[in-house]
């Protein structure tokens, strides 16, 4: 769910925007982004662990090892560059959904470059669901 949702109850046609990255992450990785995903190598959560990736430069560890043969490894990675697009922490700063579905359908259309989502709220809902675990 988007931060600014998450942590202030506020929703926005953005608020989609952000879950619709969500779910383009998890299809291009083939992991599920919930509070229970924890990289114990990295101690991260799903979004964090897919930004370190994409920022060092090692995009193609992201991608599901089921969709490599069927899949053009380079659309994959745009897929995965216009997902982050869509999880910036400002939802000022995320594409609408138009420019999402143009940015999809044109290979010809610049992608700039994302800034660091959020990871406040992984670590936020890993505190609680460990919190809650004993009471």
């Amino acid at each position: 769910m988007a931060p600014e949702y998450a942590l202030e109850g506020l929703f926005s046609i953005k608020s989609d925007v952000y879950s619709f990255g969500i779910l383009m992450l998890e299809i291009a990785s083939g992991k599920k982004n919930s509070h229970g995903f924890y990289h114990p190598e990295r101690a991260q959560s799903f979004l964090s662990y897919v930004w370190q990736l994409w920022n060092e430069g090692k995009g193609m560890e992201l991608i599901d090892q089921t969709i490599v043969d069927t899949c053009p490894i380079s659309e994959v990675l745009r897929l995965i560059h216009i997902a982050l697009l869509c999880v910036q922490e400002d939802p000022n700063d995320r594409p609408t959904m138009s420019r999402v579905i143009l940015m999809l359908a044109g290979k010809s259309i610049h992608l700039p470059q994302p800034s660091t989502p959020p990871t406040s709220v992984g670590r936020l809902m890993i505190c609680d669901q460990f919190s809650t675990i004993g009471t």
